[in-house]
Order: structure tokens, then sequence, then C-alpha cells
């Protein structure tokens, strides 16, 4: 240990964090000791009220202060469009386009056999009864176009279909301002299949 305890146990706790390693931790550690007592109090109170707030939303499983949220209780957004996403990141990227305008459902993650995440680890009993109580026409499955994804929309979607209830999956295919020649084969392949009339 190089550091003084108290330091070195701050340190620690920032390596825990997703996506921080031991020399960032050491970095906002540092920072953190050299920032005033007002702005250190602060962040450290921002933390607690963050723990003690925010919880999930019992109809979306958003996060929120309010339960349901602030997008639940809008009665402006359209209640017979739902729109399947993983995670809550994924709901305020949807936002940020300020284009979609129905409801969300939060499954928590994907099915993955290989990190132990299987079907009855998320949010899927709660979405079908959602749809079980017959106001949603139309179901849109937003999960990340990656392998657990997909798997995840094809195992959601053999659930929905008996209900009568439209499944759709966002579109898949080129980025804008990317190049052809560096797109993989199984992206190309997909904006084939999605391609629309002109």
């Amino acid at each position: 240990m190089f550091y003084a305890k108290a330091l070195q146990k701050l340190i620690d706790e920032l390596n825990k964090l997703p996506g921080i390693g031991p020399k960032t931790a050491q970095r906002l550690a540092l920072h953190i000791l050299r920032i005033n007592e007002k702005e250190a109090r602060s962040l450290a109170q921002a933390i607690l009220e963050v723990r003690e707030k925010i919880r999930s939303c019992s109809v979306c499983n958003n996060l929120t202060e309010a339960d349901p949220c602030p997008i639940c209780q809008d009665e402006n957004r359209l209640h017979s469009v739902l729109c399947v996403v993983e995670e809550p990141d994924d709901l305020v990227a949807f936002e940020r386009t300020r284009q979609y305008k129905g409801l969300y459902h939060i499954l928590g993650g994907a099915i993955s056999p290989l990190e132990g995440v299987n079907p009855e680890d998320l949010n899927i009993d709660r979405l079908l009864e959602r749809i079980k109580k017959g106001k949603v026409e139309e179901v849109i499955l937003a999960t990340n176009p990656n392998i657990e994804g997909e798997a995840t929309a094809l195992y959601i979607a053999r659930l929905i279909k008996p209900l009568g209830v439209k499944v759709t999956r966002l579109a898949h295919g080129l980025p804008v301002g990317g190049d052809l020649e560096f797109a993989d084969e199984i992206t190309l392949s997909m904006a084939l299949e999605g391609r629309k009339e002109m």
C-alpha cells in the first residue's frame, strides 16, 4: 500500500465501479482529495441521495423518484405502443430522439446463459401481464443487435405473438456516415433485408 489508509480505501471503492480501472480510480481519488470540502460533501450527498431516492418504476422498471415514473403517468403518450429495451440507458437514448411517443418496458438485461441470465431473471412476466391487460396493440422489440439481444427478442416474440399483438423489431443496418467497405457481412445482410422503397 503506497497511500494512506483512507485514500487507499477510496481508490479501492472507485476501482469497483464499471469501466474504472486502477489508474482511473487513483486519478479520481486524488482529484476528490484536491477539491474543496463543499464540493466533496456535495458529491458524497449526491451519492447518498441517489441511493435513498431512486427506485424502479412498478410499471415499466425505469429508474425514478416517483412511482409510477413520469413517462408511465404521461396521458399524452401512446399507451397502445410499448417499446421493450434492455436497460434504463436505452430508454434515455430513445427519449433523446424526441421521436418515440409510446411507453416503455425495461427488461433489466438480456438472456445470456453463459453469464447465468435466464428468461426468469428478466422482467418478461411483467411485460406479458401488461400486454394481457388489453391496451397494447404493438410491441417494439428494441434489444441490442448482438447475440444476446437477438435471442431475447426472438424469445419474447414467441411469447407475445399468440396474444394477438403486433410485434416489430428495430431495423438494423448501416450507420449514417459509415462506409460500405467497413461493414461486416451480418450488418450488410440486415441492411438488405430491412430495405424500403424510396
